[in-house]
C-alpha cells in the first residue's frame, strides 16, 4: 500500500499549476503502470445552491469544457452530484466502467490558516463530513479546496463564503488539471 501523501497549495498568484500537475502525475502513475488505458473520472461533488459547497460543481462546469479523453467529468452546475444523488451516481459510474481512476473534488473546511488552500492527496474523501453527513468514501485521489474554518455552525457559515474565494480555488484547480492533461498528451 502506498504511503499517504497530501500536498498543500496556496491559491492565488503563488499557485503553480506546473507543480500541482507534476504532483498529480506522481499520484496517478501507479494506476497507469497497472492499466495504461484506464479512464479517469473527475467526480466534482457539491451543491450549486450553497455557495460554500459550490466549488465541485463550478470546477465540473469548467472541466467539462476543456478536458479530452480519457477524462470524464461528473458533477457540474447543471447536473451537480451532492448528498441526495451521490449513491445513485456512484452506481451509474460503476456501470460505465468497473474500475476507473476516480479523482474526487470537493470543498472542505479546515484550520483558519488553511482557508484558501488546495489539497491534493492519494487518499479518498468522505463528502459531507464537515456538516455531519454520513456518505461513502470516494475516489482513489482527492482534491479539495478549503473554503472555511471549522466552527460551531458550519452549515450557516457555508452560506456566507465569498464567491471570490471559491472562484480563485476553482481557477487554480482547473489550471492545474489542464496542465496535467497537457503533460499526459505530450
Amino acid at each position: 500500500m502506498q504511503s499517504k501523501k497530501v500536498y498543500y497549495h496556496r491559491a492565488g498568484s503563488a499557485f503553480s499549476s506546473t507543480l500541482f500537475a507534476s504532483q498529480l502525475m506522481q499520484l496517478t502513475e501507479q494506476y497507469f503502470s497497472l492499466k495504461p488505458d484506464i479512464p479517469i473520472f473527475f467526480l466534482c461533488i457539491g451543491s450549486d445552491r450553497v455557495l460554500g459547497d459550490s466549488l465541485g460543481p463550478i470546477i465540473g462546469y469548467k472541466l467539462e469544457k476543456m478536458l479530452l479523453y480519457p477524462f470524464q467529468v461528473f458533477g457540474t452546475l447543471s447536473r451537480p452530484v451532492h448528498a441526495i444523488n451521490l449513491c445513485p451516481t456512484l452506481l451509474r459510474l460503476s456501470a460505465l466502467h468497473h474500475a476507473p481512476l476516480t479523482i474526487a473534488i470537493d470543498a472542505s473546511i479546515g484550520k483558519k490558516e488553511s482557508v484558501g488552500c488546495i489539497t491534493l492527496s492519494n487518499r479518498s474523501i468522505r463528502p459531507g463530513t464537515g456538516v455531519s453527513k454520513r456518505l461513502p468514501q470516494i475516489g482513489q485521489i482527492s482534491i479539495t479546496g478549503i473554503v472555511s474554518e471549522d466552527c460551531f455552525d458550519v452549515s450557516s457559515r457555508l452560506q456566507n463564503i465569498r464567491l471570490g474565494l471559491v472562484m480563485e480555488l476553482a481557477d487554480c484547480i482547473c489550471n492545474g488539471i489542464k496542465t496535467y492533461q497537457e503533460m499526459l498528451i505530450s
